[in-house]
């Protein structure tokens, strides 16, 4: 084994919105991986439109830059617990994490998940503690709140060493003294010298066979799949051939002797800050993508196609999804008017695509020929898959998520729980408690800081949180942030209904009139305006009871020669409450659907016909 001292492989971990994105751009600045005028907005790892609407990274990218004659492979993580299997896979690239936390929350739980993971692999950990320019920070305080958590998490000795450095992203400087104002501002490359320092140099084997560990994909139009991971021995150059092996999960590697197929290295690319280029011959240590093969999945192995000389890697190993949709093909009076995809084929295609790429992501077929179970790891996961699905011309209806329950060894069934941790102005601390109680929260603790902010801390059934984010926005003035992750599974606490009011039902199809809406007005919220097309049995409102009620929206007013006494008077309608996926998603039930179609989200009954609808609750009761 020799040491390849010229490379630093290293991934970036925090919580969402802690400002890792961000100090991405502010090294590969730094380093001038950049051309000229090549960045032209902020945050340039997040490519995908989502990514940018959201402000959140979602797949994991590898970017590279060059230091001081040390080439530096840097890999983007997401920041959400939901998205977790990307994080998991990416670690196998590098030999040192950059752990990024705010000074002012300091390690939040989706931190956690991160990192234990990191520590378990045994990588170097590397401190940055970002944001020291937010009023109210504690930057030292982040410091002792992380080495009590890697304590936790049964960090080895040369994990608690960990090198820190203090700065500002945004700002781009750092500091040794962030509680001295007069400690000279430093250049953001500080980070990079302590990575040079710190950061284990890849231990690898050159005259070993090439083997490489799949640890994401890309499809390119033009070279086919684009098979990202680090070179673990041997070396490769274009036109080498390669066997790709496939082992199932369980199986034991050594004994993986079949391969999906042998092709030759077509192209072999390397990365430099936003670009890819081609490059002669990679080596052990190398971070490289590689194109040629006809099929490809996450967890893959390319090895050398003699048999004898072959080496596979385990089956990639995640932890198992929680919550479950079903997906369906829209079966509404307007399918396919909007959307370009719309028969079950087309779906399953699409669901069952997405695996190779989402490692998190459960797909399986059902008892019906049009619908397809979805699990993954939270709301945002699945969320983030319909949206999309829905901007690539899909159009289908999902049901509500349900949490995936399972039997214990004595036959009872339990439920997914969620460790939540919560800060808030303490002015709105009794709403959240009162809230998060009646959803089966139970608070574990709770901490006053002194500066009208209170920290707390549940240990709640994960079904109780969805639908609860912009819930708990409204009730602390958005001056609220939470974050949770899976804590494990606990006892079953019943069925518990979620919605305390019915809702308005259409009863006939038409367009929605302002005279019609205008008297529905006292009878609940609106989620529609005038002149939107509708069908019997679509959703429309809220009632202000807890009953279905069905009504008819597209009567307009009769015109005669008689003038009335309200002849003159003008209709206001108060603006409706337009609800986004995650919203509609969680606002529906068992016997609702969610329409999702290139242009408009509907919520409708499962049983359009009012009849149909009637005799089916009939049973049911």
């Amino acid at each position: 084994m020799r040491t390849r001292d010229d490379i630093r492989n290293l991934a970036i971990i925090a919580h969402v919105d802690h400002g890792k994105t961000t100090l991405v751009d502010a090294l590969l600045n730094e380093a001038g991986a950049f051309h000229r005028g090549e960045v032209a907005t902020e945050r340039a790892l997040d490519s995908g439109d989502l990514e940018r609407e959201r402000g959140i990274t979602i797949t994991s990218k590898p970017t590279a830059l060059t230091w001081k004659e040390h080439r530096i492979n840097l890999v983007d993580t997401p920041g959400h617990a939901d998205f977790g299997g990307e994080v998991e896979r990416v670690l196998n690239m590098v030999d040192a994490v950059l752990l990024v936390v705010d000074a002012f929350e300091g390690p939040m739980p989706q931190t956690r998940f991160v990192t234990e993971k990191a520590v378990g692999m045994g990588l170097k950990i590397i401190l940055v503690v970002n944001k020291i320019d937010r009023d109210g920070c504690d930057a030292h305080g982040a410091v002792d709140a992380t080495f009590d958590l890697l304590v936790s998490l049964d960090a080895n000795e040369d994990q608690l060493e960990f090198p820190v450095v203090f700065c500002s992203a945004r700002e781009r400087y750092a500091v040794e003294e962030p509680d001295d104002e007069d400690s000279p501002h430093l250049p953001i490359s500080t980070i990079l010298d302590m990575i040079i320092e710190h950061a284990p140099a890849p231990k690898v084997d050159l005259d070993a066979p090439p083997t490489m560990w799949v640890s994401t994909l890309h499809h390119d139009t033009y070279l086919g799949y684009l098979a990202i991971g680090r070179l673990d021995s041997g070396a490769i150059e274009p036109n080498d051939r390669l066997a790709l092996i496939r082992p199932e999960p369980g199986t034991e590697p050594d004994v993986v002797k079949d391969c999906a197929e042998v092709f030759r290295a077509s192209k072999l690319l390397a990365f430099q800050g936003l670009r890819r280029f081609e490059i002669q011959n990679a080596q052990a240590g190398d971070i490289v993508a590689i194109a040629g093969m006809s099929s490809l999945n996450v967890g893959d192995t390319l090895t050398d196609p003699d048999l004898e000389r072959r080496r596979a890697f385990p089956a990639l190993a995640v932890d198992p999804p929680t919550l479950a949709v079903r997906f369906r093909v829209n079966d509404g009076p307007f399918a396919g008017r909007e959307g370009k995809w719309v028969t079950s084929r087309k779906l399953g295609e699409r669901l069952f695509r997405e695996l190779r790429s989402n490692v998190a992501l459960e797909v399986q077929n059902t008892e019906s020929a049009d619908e397809f179970e979805v699990s993954g790891r939270g709301e945002l996961h699945l969320s983030v898959l319909m949206e999309t699905m829905r901007r690539e011309g899909y159009e289908f209806c999902v049901s509500r998520p349900r949490v995936i329950v399972r039997e214990n060894d004595s036959g009872e069934l339990e439920e997914p729980y969620e460790d939540l941790v919560v800060q808030t102005d303490s002015a709105y601390s009794g709403a959240v408690i009162e809230k998060l109680g009646r959803r089966g929260g139970e608070m574990t603790g709770m901490e006053d800081n002194g500066n009208g902010r209170t920290r707390m801390e549940f240990r709640m059934p994960a079904r109780g949180l969805i639908g609860y984010r912009s819930e708990f926005m409204t009730d602390t003035r958005g001056t609220g942030i939470m974050a949770s992750i899976f804590a494990g599974y606990g006892p079953h606490l019943g069925q518990k209904r979620t919605r305390p009011r019915g809702v308005l039902i259409v009863l006939e199809p038409g367009e929605t009139m302002t005279y019609s809406l205008a008297r529905l007005q006292d009878r609940g919220v609106l989620f529609v305006g005038a002149q939107v097309p509708t069908y019997a049995g679509m959703i429309i409102g809220e009632h202000s009871r807890d009953n279905d009620l069905v009504v008819n929206p597209n009567v307009n007013k009769k015109f005669t020669n008689v003038r009335s006494a309200g002849a003159d008077e003008k209709l206001f309608l108060t603006p409706p409450r337009v609800l986004t996926l995650e919203q509609a998603l969680a606002y529906i039930e068992d016997d609702e659907l969610l329409e999702v179609t290139p242009e408009n989200l509907r919520l409708r009954k499962r049983y359009l016909d009012h009849n149909v609808r009637k005799r089916m609750e009939k049973q049911a009761s």
